[in-house]
């Protein structure tokens, strides 16, 4: 049925998933980037304590470092202490966002770099800095996009970047997406020219379709949107106990497949099945 079509070299350095996160719906905003440039400078990967600082004094003392009891986000084994918070998600922001002031050295052995900074809308109790490391690492996964051996990811505090993934209040990612003629509902996730917009909600309660831990759900939304930016469109099921490809909207069923976040296998098979109009 015109599954799994490529097989590619995976990277010779593995990333480990540190205990981040992951979920994701998806809109299909699904546009193709073309001529993105080349990655400026490398750097080691550095944190700015001041934005440790300023995100600790931000959050509220009086709420709880775990989920409590009979909480609907439920802390997966392995999760780290930002997916073990309880984080809310209020229906409306500002529509102003921080960014992450991290920055790393370009994660896959691909010559193509495609550099990226991680925004967190304000009035958010999410560190954009936490946010970064997560995303940063579910775009060195080896199963992630950097598998076929030609794009690789660099996370960026400043200068030129090819795109932005922005965490924002439901009615922000309406107001962005709607923008674009997407319609989201205060649900999903889109992408729109050069900005992935993932929804704090899919963030933090991930998706009733999918059957895995949160984090496993926001590699998910990362590997879908990041996808639409490297010209990849949606898919469907390739055939019944498959695993769904990464390109596929998991949110709207899974059709016979079963829940994956990856667009690669663990043998650096591309994950795919039929197109959809």
């Amino acid at each position: 049925m015109g599954k799994r079509v490529e097989a590619r070299r995976r990277p010779t350095v593995r990333a480990v998933l540190i205990g981040v996160c992951l979920t994701a719906v998806f809109v299909g905003g699904g546009a193709a980037l073309v001529g993105w440039p080349d990655s400026g400078p490398t750097a080691e990967a550095a944190d700015d304590a001041a934005e440790d600082a300023a995100d600790s004094a931000e959050s509220s003392p009086e709420e709880p470092t775990t989920a409590p009891r009979g909480s609907n986000v439920d802390p997966a084994p392995g999760d780290s202490p930002e997916a073990a918070r309880r984080i809310p998600v209020p229906s409306d922001g500002p529509g102003t966002f921080r960014t992450a002031r991290s920055s790393g050295s370009p994660v896959g052995s691909g010559d193509t770099v495609r550099r990226y900074r991680v925004q967190v809308e304000e009035g958010i109790d999410l560190s954009p800095r936490q946010a970064a490391v997560e995303i940063e690492t579910i775009l060195g996964h080896p199963q992630g996009w950097t598998s076929d051996g030609r794009n690789s990811f660099q996370l960026v505090a400043s200068g030129p970047a090819d795109f932005d993934v922005k965490i924002a209040t439901p009615g922000t990612v309406d107001e962005i997406c709607g923008a674009a003629g997407l319609l989201t509902r205060g649900e999903v996730n889109c992408t729109v020219g050069r900005t992935v917009v993932v929804n704090l909600k899919r963030w933090v309660l991930g998706s009733e379709q999918f059957d895995g831990p949160v984090t496993e759900y926001r590699a998910l939304i990362i590997n879908h949107e990041v996808g639409h930016r490297l010209g990849r469109g949606h898919v469907t099921c390739g055939g019944d106990g498959e695993p769904a490809p990464a390109m596929m909207q998991q949110i709207k069923g899974l059709h016979g497949c079963v829940a994956n976040a990856w667009p690669y296998s663990e043998g650096g098979t591309y994950i795919t099945g039929p197109a959809v109009p």
